[in-house]
């Protein structure tokens, strides 16, 4: 017969054990490896939404980032508190997103965006730099939901804040217009191959956004985002303006990173430099390939059995990232 103290320390040592792997696993996820999910095009095409990747945080502990790496690391903008625990836990537990960028430049290096011949190029310490990584399809812009049930959908939304007294009637049209904007997506797509067959995202000929005159729009590679006003990259300070004119002067932990699909990532022309202590991850290697939404493989296979085996992209299953 087994006394209660027994039972109570057999509890406690099992309970500790649990903590004991907890924090093994805990510990390995932070300064060994991650495993990442893409949920923005900001990297097409090379990494696609839905896409899981694994990550070497080890050698950062060792080694800088360099140039060229496609890296993870915590938002800028994410509103960090001044005290030290909380922003680790902010960093390490629960707080910013994750993004994922490409490193165009380091510390000490001098970055600058121009245009040459109505298109923008990027010069790396005076010297233009080649670029094959760069997304080479243009992007269409699709509904993720039907839009005239999307319509309906937001305005009864709207009109229920209104009653509630949340929303302002003057308010109506603006919150209507950000929903509506909210539901539209940038995707990479091949004009030469049928919608059905399209190499990245599966395409709806009935999602498909057009302009006044019934036409997709379309935004094609070299596409220029235009400076703000007259603001040009002089090289007497550092500016940026979220166009791809820019000139900066990185310090001594900074980093210049920008995203592979350049007319759909908000990166260093939207933030500017970033500090090297939120750079925690090397992307190196393509686990999987869904073209999917959910934050989670298998929520997705479990809401779409069926439906989800026709959006795996097999040919991009288990490849090296560069």
């Amino acid at each position: 017969m087994i006394h209660s103290s027994q039972q109570k320390k057999s509890f406690t040592a099992q309970l500790w054990e649990i903590i004991g792997i907890l924090l093994i696993v805990f510990l390995v996820r932070t300064f060994v490896f991650g495993l990442y999910q893409v949920p923005t095009g900001s990297m097409e095409t090379t990494m696609l939404v839905g896409e899981g990747f694994f990550a070497d945080k080890f050698s950062y502990l060792f080694s800088k980032p360099k140039r060229g790496d496609v890296i993870s690391l915590n938002s800028p903008l994410f509103d960090y508190s001044s005290n030290k625990l909380v922003r680790l836990f902010q960093e390490y537990v629960w707080g910013p997103v994750n993004l994922t960028k490409r490193i165009i430049a380091g510390p000490g290096d001098t970055i600058e965006g121009r245009i040459e011949d109505g298109k923008p190029v990027i010069y790396l310490n005076n010297e233009k730099l080649d670029e094959p990584y760069l997304n080479k399809y243009p992007l269409i812009v699709v509904w993720k939901s039907e839009p005239r049930q999307l319509a309906k959908n937001i305005q009864e939304k709207a009109i229920s804040l209104i009653s509630q007294n949340q929303l302002s009637p003057a308010d109506f049209e603006n919150y209507f217009n950000r929903r509506m904007h909210d539901d539209l997506n940038n995707r990479s797509y091949d004009p030469a191959v049928p919608f059905e067959k399209q190499l990245f995202y599966r395409i709806d000929p009935a999602l498909i956004y057009k302009d006044q005159n019934g036409e997709p729009r379309i935004t094609y590679p070299g596409t220029l985002i235009e400076p703000k006003g007259d603001a040009r990259a002089s090289g007497e300070k550092n500016q940026w303006d979220r166009s791809d004119v820019f000139y900066v002067k990185l310090g001594a932990n900074q980093y210049w990173l920008m995203g592979d699909n350049r007319l759909n990532s908000a990166d260093s022309r939207v933030f500017g430099p970033v500090d090297g202590h939120l750079i925690h991850g090397k992307i190196l290697f393509r686990i999987w390939s869904v073209d999917m939404t959910e934050d989670w493989l298998l929520l997705d296979l479990i809401k779409h059995p069926i439906d989800f085996w026709t959006r795996i992209r097999w040919s991009r299953f288990f490849q090296w990232i560069h």
